[in-house]
């Protein structure tokens, strides 16, 4: 599984990857974790508001600071 935070590296962007890595020591899972900074890579998701979760390709969170619950139940 491979999980991308994106965001310019803000405060919110911050706490978001520290969720996504909570949520996955709670539930003993494994991922690859990455921070998506560059501004062209987070448009072409179709991303305008970050942070935000991409997982496996997939945009699941934009525009918000997801709680470790959150995280948790899009991969559980």
């Amino acid at each position: 599984m491979k999980i991308e935070v994106l965001g310019i590296g803000c405060p919110k962007c911050h706490k978001t990857r520290e969720n996504v890595k909570a949520a996955l020591s709670e539930l003993g899972k494994e991922a690859e974790v990455v921070e998506v900074k560059d501004l062209k890579a987070i448009a072409d998701y179709g991303v305008m508001l970050t942070p935000a979760v991409v997982v496996d390709g997939d945009v699941k969170i934009v525009g918000k600071v997801p709680s470790v619950a959150e995280v948790k139940a899009l991969i559980g």
